[in-house]
């Protein structure tokens, strides 16, 4: 009772002093009811309310998921030294670019030289045994020599030419040509180079250190073959096909898009039902790198649909909501809802009771705002 007594004596006073300054209710709002709102002019021009209709348009479902940056393992290439040795000087850095067939670091070890020893003597002697071998084979040929003999320096002509091939194999092994090596140019170093044009993702060992021939020394991306590899729920794969167009962002920089196409969908589905989609970068960014963690965005389907634009929807306790224009100034604040949200657009499915409304696109949020604060006087 108490209640009722104070809103009696309040509305009282507020319809005395309505009488007193009807000039006032020109920058008033006047809530018609709890789910609507009258306006003046100067507060329709003040908050920039536009009003349109519902509008048909093509719009796609997104599906959203996730993956990481990834490389084909032909494209990256791990860099060794076959026979090992000390690694003597590198001038490579982690995200420097490197062109094939460059000089990226140089190794010495006393076992170069003594591989480069053992092929010009295994040569000299070579030279020696295929003499011998002529000469023989001509004194067999006249009887003058024993089939015996005759064998033996085939024998070790045979055995030569094997181990001076075998220790040629060895030299272009880490790069030393056997066909330019003489006694004057012996050298306790060799060089390596850049196997692929790309960049140096690792360097993973320091100069003075030794190494084995296990060892991985660096690590270089070609960047042409870099590429996004997306997990898919089973649900989803069907929805999927080569040739597709995905975006992808990351995290922290969620407006910067990296434009991908899908060039291969997996048969085969992991433990947690999810297939793997391969998608490739339409431009390569250095700031993508293997492992790093990618959200996407594919457009899947193509739909014609009711749709406003995204500032004509208002978000309050949890639903959404459009204004509609029931008369001049006054507008309802309507629940729907929204589907697909696409370039700017958002779908409402329950348009067929919007049919033909006047619907607030600019300002909405405005009229919510002076609905609500004048509701809380």
């Amino acid at each position: 009772m108490k209640h009722i007594i104070i809103g009696i004596f309040l509305t009282a006073i507020l319809f005395a002093c309505g009488k007193q300054d009807n000039t006032s209710s020109a920058n008033t709002v006047e809530t018609v009811n709890e789910n609507a709102v009258k306006l003046t002019d100067a507060q329709i021009q003040s908050a920039g309310v536009q009003v349109g209709k519902l509008e048909k348009k093509d719009i796609s479902t997104i599906l959203k998921v996730n993956g990481t940056v990834d490389v084909p393992p032909q494209s990256l290439v791990s860099v060794s030294m076959p026979l090992g040795g000390y690694l003597k000087s590198t001038h490579l850095l982690p995200g420097m670019y490197v062109k094939k067939g460059e000089v990226i670091a140089t190794m010495e070890d006393q076992q170069y030289i003594q591989l480069q020893e053992d092929y010009l003597v295994t040569k000299s002697n070579l030279e020696y045994a295929a003499s011998e071998y002529n000469r023989q084979k001509e004194l067999y040929e006249t009887k003058s020599s024993s089939e015996k003999v005759f064998q033996q320096a085939r024998m070790e002509y045979d055995n030569q030419k094997i181990a001076l091939r075998a220790l040629a194999e060895k030299m272009e092994l880490i790069h030393l040509n056997p066909e330019k090596l003489t006694e004057n140019n012996i050298s306790n170093t060799v060089q390596i180079y850049a196997p692929i044009s790309g960049f140096v993702s690792a360097v993973k060992m320091n100069i003075g250190r030794y190494v084995t021939g296990t060892d991985v020394l660096f690590e270089l991306i070609n960047p042409l073959d870099i590429h996004l590899n997306l997990r898919v729920f089973e649900k989803d794969i069907e929805k999927l096909s080569i040739g597709q167009s995905v975006m992808a962002y990351t995290l922290h920089q969620p407006d910067k898009k990296y434009p991908c196409e899908i060039m291969l969908i997996s048969q085969a589905l992991s433990d947690d039902r999810t297939a793997e989609v391969h998608c490739h970068f339409e431009k390569y960014d250095k700031i993508l790198l293997p492992g790093m963690y990618l959200n996407a965005e594919i457009a899947v389907k193509n739909h014609n649909a009711w749709v406003v634009p995204e500032d004509a929807v208002v978000i309050f306790e949890g639903k959404s909501f459009l204004f509609v224009a029931v008369s001049k100034n006054e507008y309802k604040m309507t629940l729907v809802e929204t589907g697909v949200m696409e370039a700017g657009a958002i779908e409402i499915k329950n348009a067929e009771a919007l049919s033909g409304a006047d619907i607030v696109t600019a300002g909405a949020y405005t009229i919510l705002m002076e609905m609500k604060n004048r509701s809380e006087e």
